[in-house]
């Protein structure tokens, strides 16, 4: 035990030992960083105090560098000032001697006008006085010319003014006859013109709805039967009957197309035979073309001979009752001609019976007058003109043949007939209804009479009202006054009547009117 308390003093005394050396030796360590940090210090600040220096001098230069291009900079602004105000002062002076020029120049100009007013002063001075002169001279020699005239000085007025009005009137009469000629040769540039536009424009519709026939197939299998093997049959139906067979997509049809009417009726009943009898080939197809045509030669025949049963004339030539017939299949402004003909025999004998003539030579007449348009695809020359040579040549009268002639006055008439088949041939025409061109021209005839009112000076606006019965005209109030209204009424009113045909008669009432405003404040 003592061994091991001997052991643990051993112990501590080296511990303490250990602990001295390793006291003694911190110190040490801590003196020499202590000694290395003062030194670090030292040298720190000698570099702070070495670099200072330097910055500052560098300061210094950079401030000396901007203190001499500040001062250049002012140097070269000062600089150009001077030549700015050099150059102002230059123009200044410049206009200064420009305007000392243009004073002097005013100064001159205004002696000069002085002078040249109390010249005119003086030239007008010796005017007025031989003025004065001269309106005593006028003065004696008018009272010399009223004592050799007999004639006072209100009576020569009077008597010079009629000389002038007569004057102005016959200028004005053949400038209003230069004008209404002008006006007339215009108009009828305007409608030729007119008049092909619209041939242009509907004639397409026209020809399509007038040359064509629509024929309804059971199915579409039946186009390919009426073409045949590589188009014999088709080509064969268009050679025998001279028309056009149009077979497109629309279903179930075909169109039948020729300017002839009676070809394309004779396809259209060949066709209608030849799909209900289902055997379409070139062989029958010719003997069914000859079948129809036997058909409708009769129809036609049939339709003549009916028309003239219905109106009750005999004795007509078989040949001009079958170019009546042809005339069921013909159309003139979507009226069919032969019940056109048919309505303008009555109304023809029905004017005859007024007038005390031959009733059922009137209807003869009536009834043929458009016979010529049977053969108008084949001859040329005015359908009149045609039909009144079929007359003749199948053995009508002279009275028949001018009537018919002349009822479009191409030839002169002879008889009182040739207006009564005229007129007939026109109200006819002219019923509604009847024909096409009835809207249009209506139209027309109140465009016309407007463009009338219109192409007279000071018109501002013009109606025509009442169908045309009536044109209301309204003026400007500073270029037409309350006598000038009354003047421009008769003058529309007299160049539409010679201007225009219409019936009955139309009113032209001019309007002016004046107003006054004024604000109140």
């Amino acid at each position: 035990m003592l061994m091991d308390v001997g052991l643990l003093l051993l112990g501590i005394g080296l511990s303490g030992v250990v602990f001295y050396f390793r006291s003694q030796t911190r110190d040490r360590n801590e003196a020499v960083a202590a000694a290395d940090a003062a030194g670090d210090a030292a040298r720190i600040i000698e570099e702070a105090k070495t670099r200072g220096e330097l910055l500052f001098k560098e300061a210094e230069l950079k401030a000396k560098d901007l203190l001499v291009g500040a001062r250049a900079d002012a140097e070269r602004e000062q600089r150009e000032r001077r030549r700015e105000l050099a150059a102002i002062e230059t123009k200044l002076e410049s206009r200064e001697e420009t305007f000392e020029k243009r004073q002097e120049a005013f100064e001159r100009r205004e002696v000069e006008l002085n002078r040249r007013d109390q010249a005119t002063r003086t030239r007008e001075k010796a005017i007025a006085d031989k003025e004065a002169e001269h309106q005593a001279l006028i003065d004696e020699a008018r009272m010399r010319l009223e004592a050799v005239a007999g004639l006072t000085r209100e009576e020569a007025k009077r008597t010079l003014i009629d000389e002038m009005v007569a004057q102005a009137r016959h200028e004005s009469a053949r400038h209003i006859r230069v004008v209404e000629e002008e006006a007339r040769e215009e108009a009828d540039r305007r409608a030729k013109r007119i008049i092909s536009i619209a041939i242009e424009r509907l004639a397409g519709e026209f020809v399509a709805e007038r040359t064509v026939s629509v024929l309804a197939l059971p199915s579409d299998e039946m186009k390919g039967r009426i073409i045949g093997r590589e188009g014999r049959n088709i080509r064969a139906i268009e050679a025998a009957t001279g028309v056009d067979i149009i077979i497109d997509d629309t279903p179930e049809a075909v169109v039948i197309s020729c300017h002839n009417p009676i070809r394309r009726e004779i396809a259209r009943v060949a066709l209608e035979r030849l799909i209900s009898d289902g055997r379409i080939h070139p062989g029958r197809i010719e003997e069914v073309v000859r079948k129809a045509e036997q058909d409708v030669e009769e129809s036609i025949k049939e339709a003549g001979q009916r028309a003239l049963i219905e109106v009750g004339v005999h004795g007509v030539h078989p040949e001009l009752t079958k170019l009546l017939g042809m005339l069921k299949y013909r159309y003139s402004y979507a009226q069919n001609v032969l019940m056109h003909s048919i309505e303008a025999a009555f109304i023809c004998g029905a004017m005859a019976a007024e007038l005390g003539l031959n009733e059922k030579q009137a209807r003869r007449a009536a009834l043929l007058h458009d016979i010529g348009k049977a053969l108008t695809h084949e001859v040329e020359g005015s359908h009149a003109l045609i039909g009144g040579e079929l007359a003749r040549k199948y053995g009508e009268s002279a009275k028949i043949v001018n009537a018919i002639a002349a009822h479009h006055e191409e030839v002169k008439a002879e008889t009182i007939l040739a207006p009564l088949v005229d007129a007939a041939d026109a109200l006819s025409g002219a019923r509604p209804g009847a024909r096409r061109e009835v809207l249009e021209s209506y139209v027309k005839r109140l465009e016309d009479l407007e463009t009338i009112a219109k192409s007279f000076k000071g018109v501002d606006k013009c109606f025509a009202v009442q169908a045309g019965r009536e044109m209301r005209v309204i003026v400007e109030p500073n270029q037409v006054s309350d006598e000038d209204a009354t003047m421009l009424a008769r003058d529309v009113a007299r160049k539409i009547e010679a201007d225009m045909t219409y019936p009955g008669q139309i009113r032209v009432t001019v309007i002016r009117e004046t107003r006054a405003t004024e604000l109140a404040r």
